[in-house]
This record gives C-alpha cells, structure tokens and sequence, in this order.
C-alpha cells in the first residue's frame, strides 16, 4: 500500500524547503543548550530541560514542520488535485507521506532528544526519554499530517493544539494527561525509568497513541479522497 514515488516526492519536498534548515534548528538548539548547561552546573539540572521543554516542546515542533512539509504545501497552492487525478491509493497517498514525516519526526525529534539526555550522563534516563518520543513523535505526526489535509492553516491549528492543549492545558490540569500525546509517550518512559512522570497508565497510554496514529492516517487518506472526488483545494 506505501507508494514509493510519493515517498521520495516527499522527502524530496521535505529536503528542499527552507523548512528543513527550521526542522533541524530546533534540535540543534536543544542539544547545545543542554550542553552548555552541564558543562557549567550538572547532568542533572540539564536533564531537567528535557522533560519540561525539549520534550513537550521541540519534539511536537518538529512533528508539524515535518507534517506540514510533505503534504501542506501542496493543498495550499491546490496541486494536491493535480495529484490525486493520477490512479493511485489515496490511503497509500497518506500512508507514504506519513511515514516520509514520521521519519523526520523521529530522526530530528526523538534522537536528539536521545542525543541531549545522553549529554547529562545518565543513559537509562536517556533511554526511556527516547522511548516516550518515539511513541509521541509516532502519533503527533499521524495527528498533525491529518490536520493538514484538512486545513491550509495546519501550522497555526497544530501549534494551538500543542502550545494551548499540550502545554498550559495540560500543565494546569492533570485530567488532560488521560488526552494529551506528550503524556502518553511520558507514561511509556515511565516503564523504562521512574524517574519521568507516571500521569496515565501504561496499557491506556500504548493503546490511546496506536489509536491517534491509525485514526489519524486513515483521516488524512479519506480527506484526501474527498479531493479527488469533489475537486477541493
């Protein structure tokens, strides 16, 4: 079902924007920081940035840069039709771009989460900070593909959803933690180190983000076919 023409077309879409060189700021900018922190205090207090801001933050950034590059411009400018005329899956159409996003989401997201909790010296701690961004970088670009074949402006929708329901929401109330994709990924963490946060439970966690990913490409696939059927841009 993945369509490998689609794939590299958008990798390629991915590389060539200026959205790349922004892709790779973010985690670039973590890494430093959290270098720089350990260097002039400890691994632990440059470990406590991960969890409250590369984690919560860079890692759903990258997740929408990354969306929104392989299948946002392309509904923007309406080419998406000039696309989906050709006889192909448009499930496959989704599935391909998804995994093109999850990719980067993954590469520039979850690995330099990897790279900066290494920095701070304690590996197990690292571990389990990279196995919750796996599981959150999974369903956050499923998510934020979705959304941007529903909307032009899925930048904006995807930074409110994580800047307003991820983040003040979800700080402020703990009942938003059995709804937010961060905590999830957290929670499953949790069973590699205790030291992350325990906000849901693990079997809830596992099966609530497989469940956003699935939902969220085969949205994406049925908007898409609703494209090509009424000719939207």
């Amino acid at each position: 079902m993945i369509n490998v023409t689609i794939a590299k077309l958008a990798a390629q879409a991915l590389l060539g924007r200026r959205r790349f060189f922004l892709l790779l700021a973010f985690p670039v900018l973590l890494i430093g920081l959290v270098a720089l922190i350990a260097a002039l205090a400890d691994g632990d207090a440059a470990y406590d940035i991960l969890p409250g801001l590369g984690y919560p933050l860079v890692l759903p950034l990258v997740a929408i840069l990354a969306a929104s590059s392989v299948l946002g411009p392309e509904v923007d400018d309406g080419s998406i039709v000039y696309l989906l005329a050709k006889p192909v899956n448009r499930y496959g159409v989704a599935l391909s771009k998804w995994l093109v996003a999850l990719a980067a989401t993954l590469t520039a997201g979850a690995l330099s989460i990897l790279v900066a909790a290494l920095i701070t010296g304690d590996s197990t701690r690292a571990v389990a900070l990279f196995v919750g961004a796996v599981v959150a970088g999974t369903a956050y670009s499923a998510l934020f593909v979705a959304i941007s074949a529903v909307t032009r402006h899925a930048v904006i929708a995807s930074l409110m959803f994580v800047l307003i329901w991820e983040s003040l929401l979800g700080n402020l109330f703990t009942g938003v933690a059995w709804l937010s994709i961060g905590q999830w990924g957290l929670q499953v963490g949790h069973a590699v180190s205790s030291d992350l946060p325990d906000p849901t439970s693990l079997p809830y966690a596992i099966v609530a983000s497989a469940l956003v990913t699935v939902v969220g490409v085969w949205f994406a696939g049925d908007r898409l076919r609703s494209f090509s059927l009424k000719g939207e841009d």
